[in-house]
């Protein structure tokens, strides 16, 4: 049967470090081999220890540390912070950039340049109006007068008219060339061409040509007034047919035509 056998030797320590209490360490007469070493967390049944008035100062910066790391999360800051912090702006929109245009420097410009285009407008609204304006006379006079510009007119001017057959006038401005042709009593085997003045200038060629009959020095017989540009040329009705005027007619028969075209 085996028996229990006694021994007096002590159990050999633990191989682990031994780690000395802070009361034993402090009983006198026992020599401390390790500096109290505070663990890093804490255990829940132990009470925290103190700090010192240096390791007070240093748990300040980290715990403001710590704060100012938890205000970027969104944590409530201190009343120190809301002190010292300075007022946030309120966000403003930003103006858009204006997009310069092609016509920016005409806001800038000298008003004399505006004078300068208005009245290139002008001139360039007068000259369209003359256009048109000139183009309805040309398409009017080609509907009335033809081209090259035609008028007739039959007249009884006493020219072999015994059968009571007016004589025939046809006026024609032939490339600026005036020619009246005449048809006495409607015979043409007699009948006369009378040329007129020459006409010069652009567009010489489409002025129109009439005629009129009309007594102008008083003896009772129709002379032939040649109509053209405002202007009138007077032949006089004699022999039979028509002659230019003489320079002793030319005043009397100025002042019949001024008082006849008031």
């Amino acid at each position: 049967m085996p028996m229990l056998e006694t021994s007096d030797k002590i159990a050999p320590r633990s191989a682990f470090r031994h780690r000395p209490i802070a009361d034993d360490a402090a009983k006198p007469g026992k020599r401390s081999t390790a500096s109290p070493i505070t663990p890093i967390a804490q255990r829940a049944h132990r009470p925290r220890p103190v700090p010192i008035a240096a390791d007070r100062d240093t748990q300040v910066e980290v715990d403001e540390w710590q704060r100012s790391g938890d205000d970027e999360e969104g944590a409530v800051p201190t009343m120190k912070q809301r002190i010292s912090a300075k007022p946030k702006p309120f966000p403003t929109t930003p103006r858009p950039k204006a997009i310069p245009t092609k016509w920016a420097f005409l806001r800038h410009a000298h008003p004399l340049l505006y004078l300068g285009i208005g009245m290139l407008i002008m001139l360039a609204l007068w000259v369209a109006i003359m256009g048109v304006g000139n183009w309805v006379t040309t398409t009017m006079d080609n509907l009335h007068y033809g081209y090259p510009r035609t008028y007739q007119i039959d007249a009884f001017v006493g020219h072999n008219e015994a059968s009571g057959t007016p004589s025939h006038f046809i006026a024609i401005n032939l490339h600026g060339h005036i020619e009246v042709i005449e048809l006495p009593g409607g015979d043409a085997s007699h009948s006369r061409i009378y040329v007129g003045p020459q006409l010069f200038g652009p567009g010489s060629d489409l002025v129109p040509v009439t005629l009129s009959f009309m007594d102008v020095n008083g003896d009772h017989k129709p002379d032939m007034i040649i109509n053209l540009q405002g202007s009138q040329i007077v032949y006089i009705n004699d022999n039979g047919g028509f002659r230019p005027l003489l320079p002793s007619e030319r005043h009397q028969v100025e002042q019949f035509l001024r008082q006849h075209q008031h």
